[in-house]
């Protein structure tokens, strides 16, 4: 596959080893040639690394399978997922997850890639809703400004979040980078 196709939860093969791509960036920098930059995860130790691709290189991608999964709980030993079709229950390692706990609460859905049934990675939806759990106080009439303040999530992720928003709402937030998207649309 052309390193133009790539994009973020593909399995790809390189110097002999397994890889899945966290992040994809085509970058097309004034008067030299385009390029690639992919942030990828080893699949067997957990280390991530950054390549740079030409956008004609042509890369090895290996079929993940993708397993809608529930997360239940987490413990000493990792995370609890159920596998939505079988009801079989699974414990994913710290390293497999990295920061994805802090983007998830019991009981909600993420993807599971799994490589010869062993899981590699997770695949978080682009946005999540999670209440705020501690921010300070706002200042009165502070909707004009976008100054932003510290709010901590009920996972225990920390964002900027802007003056009018208080302890308790629940609110939108990117995957991606953690920042605050908007208030969670009420029910």
């Amino acid at each position: 596959m052309k390193a133009t196709m790539l994009r973020p939860g593909l399995g790809v093969k390189m110097d002999g080893k397994l890889f899945v791509i966290t992040q994809f960036e085509h970058r097309t920098p004034g008067n030299l040639r385009a390029f690639i930059n992919i942030k990828i995860k080893d699949v067997i130790s957990g280390k991530s690394l950054e390549k740079r691709l030409s956008s004609s290189d042509e890369v090895d991608v290996i079929d993940l399978d993708r397993r809608p999964m529930e997360y239940l709980y987490s413990d000493s030993s990792g995370a609890t997922f159920m596998d939505q079709e079988n009801y079989d229950q699974i414990t994913l390692p710290e390293d497999v997850l990295g920061d994805a706990l802090l983007y998830l609460r019991p009981n909600t859905q993420a993807v599971v890639l799994c490589h010869d049934g062993r899981p590699v990675s997770i695949e978080l939806p682009a946005a999540v809703e999670l209440t705020i759990t501690d921010t300070p106080p706002g200042i009165k009439g502070a909707t004009a400004t976008n100054r932003l303040k510290e709010a901590t999530l009920e996972t225990g992720l920390k964002t900027k979040v802007p003056e009018f928003i208080a302890t308790g709402e629940t609110i939108k937030i990117s995957t991606l980078d953690g920042s605050y998207l908007s208030r969670a649309k009420e029910s």
